[in-house]
Order: structure tokens, then C-alpha cells, then sequence
């Protein structure tokens, strides 16, 4: 006999009702309804898409929260906060089989647009061709009026097009994508610069990207712009004038010392070679890579050692490090010349670092976001004193904010915040009350 508590049941009925209290919310907006799935680039593109809607109109972009929780939440509550919208951009991922489809069931989206397929949550889904299925689930949620965008470049995207319901737009470097890309250029400190033609017209594109590959979830973004009538000299505006998510390739300069690039959101193996690219064509005095945790973990100590051997061509210093860091099979000659350096934990990478700064000098902070790494440039600029090596937190330390408290102290502080919170409400509220006895 199965026992169901009393929580249970109470949880199972409050999700229930959220869900009915979302859908009822989809149901009377009249917003135009924007979902953004791929492999990668898909939190890039909902947030810089997001940007540029807002200058035509308004917007609620729910970034990074990309599961159907935080749909719910997004329909039923956010939205209700932010009032009356004419775009929501919604960014729908896919952790496991059968992830997506409830998501775009619920989000009937208006607009679908699909960047990449690559082999992420590899114990999950174990082929390119169940990847796909997985996000081919929002484009099947179009109705007939329904716009699907696509990468002409990625054939298991470019596939989905095939029994479409909707109109179907291209876009990539192939010759046969509606919108196409050329002229790609980045060496940092050089932004990306690229151009976009289509039959209507042509824009030239400055970014504030540092890296060639950000150009795909750039195109996807001002494609889905202009397609929902943005001018295109307001997109173009509006791009040069995006600021980058946190953690996803953003330069940090700090004064007379390093620049970062911090890219410690997620690490799949696909991602390194783009990420060093990047690096292999920025100028600077001197360059080091500090790599973290792979994402995907089959066949790590081949991937560790494949990617050092990678980064040693690239980089003056190779910094290995958290519990993978042994991994590198780096020679005995690299470790005596400094070449690479295998340090355990975050905090003592960026002691390391302060002690070896050379100003002007270029790091790569390389990780999925179970390490943190973004604490390492955070350093510079802010007093971190939380650096226990896996926090378990999913959100980065810019969302979470509490680097400069010790992370014992985290549940104490976050109970004080509340009462002060608390505190100020009542305030507020008593104060209200006495102004209209008075009046």
C-alpha cells in the first residue's frame, strides 16, 4: 500500500493549481509569445532578443529559469507583476526525454526559433538524433500561423522544417539560409562585427561579444527581431548596446591588472574548442586559461587530457582545477616550467593568480557553474570571502550576490534579509494606515 502524506498531497494540489492559473493566463494574453530552445546560445539569444524588443515595444524575457516551473511562475506571476506586455521571450531547455513538449504545450508559442543541436545531458539522451526530437517539440507547438526561425547551418535543425505547419525562416552562413551571415570577425579586444543580408535588405552588426561564435545566437536574436518588424537600424542600435549575461563569455577589466573573460556557466565538451578559439585569436601581453569542470562527463580523462593538449598551443600558463584537475596528463617538463599548474580549489587559483598578475594580460575562467569560478575575477573587484569549492547553488554568484559573505553565515544572513524585509513592509504599511486616520 503506497502512503501519501499529508504534504504530499497539499504540494501535488498548490502545483496543480499554479498550472490551471498559468494556462488561464496564456489564454487571455494577447502578447506575441517567443520560445528559444538549442543546444547552446538559447540564453543569449532569449536575452538579447529580449533587449531589442524593448525598444520597440514591451517585454518580459524569462532567461536561465528555463524549466516548466519557472514557465508556470512566469505566466501566472511575473507576468501579472509586470502588467500588460506586447512580447514574452521564453527560454525552454530540454534536461531529459519529454522535457520540452509540456513546456511548449504550455507556452503556445507565437514564434519558435531552435540555434543548435549538439550531444548535451549525454547519459539522458545518447545521440544527436534524440537531442533533436527533444527541441523539435517547440516547432511542433506552432499553429499554422506560427513562425518557425531555424540554423541553416545544423542539418539536424534545418530538419525540423520538414512537416512544419508554420512558415519556416532560415538563417546561418549557408548560401541557402534566408538570412545570411558574413563577414565574421572578432579578435579580442576587437568585438564581433558581422553583416546580415536577406532579399529585403542588408545591417552591419557590432556586438559586444568578444568571441566569432556568439555570431549564431546574435543572428537568431536579430533575425526574430526583424521578422517581428523591429526596423533594422534599431536592431543594429540596439545590439551594440546589449549588455552580456553574467557568466557567458563577459570581459571583466579590472584596473592595472588582468582582463577576464568569464565563462563559467556550463562547460559541454563541444563548447571548449570555441571557447579557446576565442582565445587563440585575442591580442594580449599574455594569456592563461583556468579550466574547471567538463558538463559531460563520459569519457572525462580523455576529454581532460585532449583538452590540455588543446590550451598548452594556445595559452602561456594552463591552470587545472576542482577534482578533475589531475586529469591532464600534462608532461613532467610543462609542471617544472610552469607551462600547467594543477591547483584543487577555486580559492587558491585566485591566489595564485594575484601572486602571477602581469597587467593587461588575458585569463579564461572555463567551467560548468558547480565551481564557481567567477569568484576568481569577482576577487578583483570585491572583497569574496565565500570559497567553499561547490557550493551546490545552480545560480551563478552575480544572481546569488552573497560572495562576500562566508557561506557558513549564508542561512543566517538570508534569515536577517527576510526580517529586515519584513520589518519594512509593516513599516510601510503602518505608516499608510496613520496617514489616512490623519487625513
Amino acid at each position: 500500500m503506497v502512503k501519501v502524506s499529508l504534504r504530499e498531497i497539499r504540494n501535488d494540489l498548490g502545483w496543480r493549481l499554479r498550472r490551471y492559473r498559468a494556462e488561464r493566463a496564456r489564454a487571455r494574453s494577447k502578447a506575441t509569445f517567443i520560445g528559444i530552445t538549442g543546444s547552446s546560445g538559447k540564453s543569449t539569444t532569449t536575452s538579447l532578443l529580449g533587449h531589442i524588443l524593448a525598444g520597440h515595444g514591451t517585454v518580459h524575457a524569462q532567461v536561465l529559469a528555463n524549466t516548466l516551473k519557472a514557465l508556470v511562475r512566469t505566466l501566472y506571476k511575473r507576468m501579472k507583476r509586470a502588467g500588460k506586455v506586447d512580447y514574452v521571450v521564453f527560454e525552454a531547455g530540454a534536461f531529459e526525454p519529454g522535457s520540452i513538449r509540456p513546456m511548449a504545450e504550455m507556452l503556445k508559442p507565437d514564434v519558435a526559433v531552435v540555434t543548435m543541436v549538439r550531444l548535451e545531458h549525454f547519459s539522458k539522451f545518447r545521440t544527436l538524433e534524440a537531442v533533436a526530437r527533444e527541441k523539435k517539440a517547440l516547432v511542433d507547438a506552432l499553429s499554422a500561423g506560427g513562425l518557425a526561425i531555424l540554423n541553416a547551418d545544423d542539418p539536424h535543425v534545418l530538419d525540423m522544417a520538414a512537416g512544419a505547419r508554420c512558415r519556416v525562416v532560415t538563417f546561418g552562413q549557408s548560401q541557402a539560409a534566408d538570412y545570411r551571415v558574413t563577414g565574421i570577425h572578432a579578435a579580442y579586444p576587437d568585438r564581433l562585427g558581422f553583416s546580415l543580408r536577406w532579399n529585403a535588405g542588408a545591417i552591419n552588426v557590432q556586438t559586444p561579444f568578444p568571441g566569432e561564435h556568439f555570431w549564431l545566437p546574435a543572428a537568431a536574436s536579430i533575425v526574430a527581431a526583424l521578422e517581428l518588424g523591429v526596423p533594422p537600424e534599431k536592431v543594429a542600435a540596439r545590439t551594440a548596446l546589449f549588455e552580456p549575461l553574467s557568466n557567458r563569455c563577459k570581459v571583466q577589466v579590472t584596473d592595472g591588472g588582468p582582463q577576464f573573460i568569464v565563462d563559467a556557466a556550463k562547460a559541454p565538451w563541444h563548447s571548449l574548442n570555441i571557447a579557446f578559439e576565442m582565445m587563440a585569436k585575442a591580442k594580449a601581453v599574455r594569456k592563461r586559461i583556468v579550466l574547471g569542470q567538463i558538463s559531460d562527463y563520459a569519457g572525462s580523462s580523455r576529454k581532460y587530457r585532449k583538452a590540455y593538449a588543446i590550451a598548452r598551443d594556445i595559452a602561456d600558463e594552463v591552470i587545472y582545477t576542482g577534482d578533475n584537475a589531475h586529469r591532464s596528463r600534462a608532461s613532467d617538463a610543462d609542471r617544472d616550467s610552469g607551462r600547467f599548474v594543477e591547483i584543487r580549489t577555486p580559492k587558491e587559483v585566485s591566489d595564485h593568480i594575484k601572486q602571477t598578475a602581469v597587467p593587461g594580460e588575458l585569463i579564461l575562467l572555463k567551467s560548468s557553474s558547480n565551481l564557481h569560478l567567477e569568484r576568481i575575477a569577482l576577487a578583483w573587484t570585491h572583497d569574496v570571502r565565500c570559497w567553499i569549492p561547490a557550493c551546490g547553488k545552480q545560480e551563478g554568484c552575480y544572481t546569488c550576490g552573497l560572495y562576500e559573505v562566508p557561506f557558513e553565515e549564508h542561512k543566517s544572513f538570508l534569515a536577517d534579509r527576510r526580517l529586515e524585509r519584513r520589518r519594512r513592509r509593516y513599516e510601510r504599511l503602518l505608516g499608510g494606515l496613520g496617514f489616512r486616520r490623519r487625513s
